[in-house]
């Protein structure tokens, strides 16, 4: 059988539908109760194995062709940890807003631990690569099984839960970045929300949830204003996705989505119009 030298993978973003913040931990991270739903809105990421003992790294953003991009710290740790030989050569296409809740690089992370343990024949445990993951983010865990799952702990717990199809998900970025730091230092811990167990029994976008969404909503009147507007023009619920500074209308129909994309590219914003995406990631 042919060894495989070159892989090409679709890298999905994400969003979370319910974000509750439950208490800080001792060791200053957050313990958090969310559910993550892939979309169909995604980067390209070609992997292509070479003779040089080396890793490269190629973008379409010149700001992440370094080895400051976790696929590179990802890569280099894999490669260190197993005595790989070959090197490979990585080409990023971003079309996920970075730094912008939508777990982009968490995305690009997940997909280079499970492309290099094909190309590189490591033929890596799901136990394995999760312990990787664990080591670089918490929310690189659920890329790994993909789909749509509950994420507790610092979101690294993942259990898997029945795919959901939304449609007409309009993702809006005013252009600047929230970091997690920020959003979560802005949080009040007021409890756990009550509204969980409703949620999880109908899974309606109406009742989606995020917990940072107040403190950020304060500080950043942009994002207060945005999403008031989202809701008065058509979006059946409008909220902010994990950290921001992206921000989530679910709209009624499509009609509705590309009226509310028109008026934000007018903006200049950053908009897109996707929908959940219920496999994981795919050859193609």
């Amino acid at each position: 059988m042919r060894k495989k030298t070159e892989l090409c993978l679709k890298s999905p973003a994400k969003i979370n539908l319910f974000l509750d913040v439950l208490r800080e931990k001792s060791n200053g991270f957050h313990e958090i109760r969310t559910v993550f739903t892939e979309l169909e809105l995604c980067d390209l990421i070609n992997f292509t194995l070479t003779e040089k003992d080396s890793i490269k790294i190629l973008s379409n953003l010149d700001s992440l062709n370094n080895k400051e991009n976790l696929v590179y710290k990802i890569a280099f740790f894999i490669k260190q940890k197993y005595n790989v030989q070959r090197g490979v050569e990585i080409t990023l296409e971003k079309n996920i807003p970075i730094s912008a809740g939508l777990g982009g690089g968490s995305s690009n992370a997940a997909t280079t631990i499970k492309a290099l343990s094909e190309l590189w024949q490591l033929q890596l445990t799901p136990k394995q690569q999760h312990e990787i993951a664990a080591k670089f983010g918490s929310d690189i865990n659920f890329f790994l099984q993909g789909g749509t799952c509950l994420g507790e702990d610092r979101g690294e717990q993942i259990t898997p839960l029945s795919n959901l199809e939304i449609e007409n998900i309009l993702l809006i970025n005013p252009g600047f970045a929230i970091s997690s730091k920020t959003a979560y230092e802005l949080v009040e811990l007021n409890g756990e929300n009550r509204d969980w167990d409703f949620f999880k029994s109908t899974f309606n976008p109406e009742t989606c949830f995020n917990k940072l969404e107040v403190g950020i909503r304060q500080k950043f009147a942009v994002i207060d204003r945005e999403l008031n507007f989202l809701e008065e023009n058509g979006a059946n619920k409008a909220i902010l996705s994990g950290s921001g500074a992206t921000m989530i209308a679910f709209c009624p129909d499509r009609k509705t989505a590309e009226k509310l994309a028109q008026h934000y590219s007018k903006q200049n914003y950053w908009n897109y119009i996707t929908k959940t995406k219920g496999v994981q990631n795919e050859h193609y």
